[in-house]
This record gives structure tokens, C-alpha cells and sequence, in this order.
């Protein structure tokens, strides 16, 4: 019987809530993050035809629009939207912004922009260029774009030359977009 009665001691010490040790404990962690200058692009059209409106020989015109988001620094931040012609027409025997077929045939373009981030577009119209990359924005110190994201646009004048042998032509043009 005494072998009984000191067992049923030990399991009642055992399962008895008395017998747990309860403690809580707590701990905080400081949550940091560095916001830095950051840019995107998204062009809204991923191609952009080029017609001919009015009397023949006008010249051909398009329109590329997009939507961007930038936060320049504070101090001394600066941003931009620039475009390069990265491939030119083809194929031949059309248009070309390289080389031309006659002097004068250019592509040109002019900028709007608009949104949060005030951004300044190109101040007239540009040539687009197969070497450098040629203005579209400008953004100035410590500018935001809205959350959805601003917009702009290039306004495409492509000279209409009678050179120019019948068919379909392409190029494409990358836009680059930088905040510091």
C-alpha cells in the first residue's frame, strides 16, 4: 500500500498546475530603413505608328506616352528622362536617323510632362540621335511623383521624303530614366 500512496503523490506534484512555472517575457527591436533616390518607367504604348495626316508629303507624326515614379535626395538630387534610338530603321532604303538619304530628313520630338514631381519637359524640339541620349524631363531637388505615378509624353516628327522606298520600317527607342 505505501507504494501506492507515494506514487499517486508524485503524479499529483506532477500534473498539478501549482507545479508549472509560468513567466512572460518581452523584447522591442528598433525598425530602421534608408530612403534613398529611386526612379521607373512604363511606356504606355509599346509601339508608337508614325502616319501621315493632311496633303501628301506631309510629315509623319506619333505620340509615345508614360508614366513614371521618382523621388530625387533632398539635398542636391537631380532626375531625368532621356531617349537613344538604339536601333534604327529597318530595313533599308527608308528612313534613317543615322544616315538619312538626304540631308535634312530627321526624326525629331517634342516633351510634355506633368504630375507631382514638376517636371520640366524638353524646352524644344529635339533631334533623336543613334550616338547620345537626347532630353525629354528634367527633375529637380527632393521631387516626388505621385503614387500612381506621373505621366509624359514625345510628340514624334519624322520628315517625309520622297526617297523613301514603299513599305513597313521600324526602329526602336529605349527611355531611360535616373534620380540621385
Amino acid at each position: 500500500m505505501r507504494k501506492f500512496s507515494l506514487m499517486l503523490i508524485l503524479v499529483t506534484m506532477v500534473l498539478s498546475p501549482a507545479a508549472f512555472a509560468q513567466a512572460t517575457a518581452t523584447g522591442t527591436t528598433a525598425i530602421t530603413v534608408t530612403i534613398g533616390a529611386e526612379a521607373t518607367i512604363s511606356i504606355t504604348n509599346g509601339s508608337t505608328p508614325l502616319t501621315e495626316t493632311g496633303t501628301s508629303f506631309t510629315n509623319f507624326t506619333g505620340l509615345t506616352n508614360f508614366t513614371y515614379q521618382v523621388r530625387t535626395s533632398q539635398a542636391s538630387g537631380s532626375g531625368s528622362v532621356t531617349l537613344k534610338v538604339t536601333s534604327d530603321f529597318s530595313p533599308a532604303n527608308g528612313p534613317s536617323v543615322a544616315t538619312p538619304p538626304t540631308a535634312g530628313d530627321t526624326l525629331t520630338y517634342t516633351c510634355t510632362g506633368s504630375g507631382g514631381s514638376s517636371p520640366t519637359p524638353c524646352s524644344s524640339a529635339q533631334t533623336a540621335s543613334t550616338i547620345s541620349s537626347t532630353p525629354v524631363l528634367t527633375l529637380a531637388t527632393d521631387k516626388h511623383s505621385t503614387s500612381p505615378g506621373d505621366s509624359g509624353a514625345v510628340n514624334w516628327t519624322l520628315v517625309n521624303d520622297p526617297k523613301y522606298k514603299t513599305g513597313s520600317y521600324t526602329s526602336t527607342v529605349t527611355f531611360t530614366i535616373s534620380a540621385t
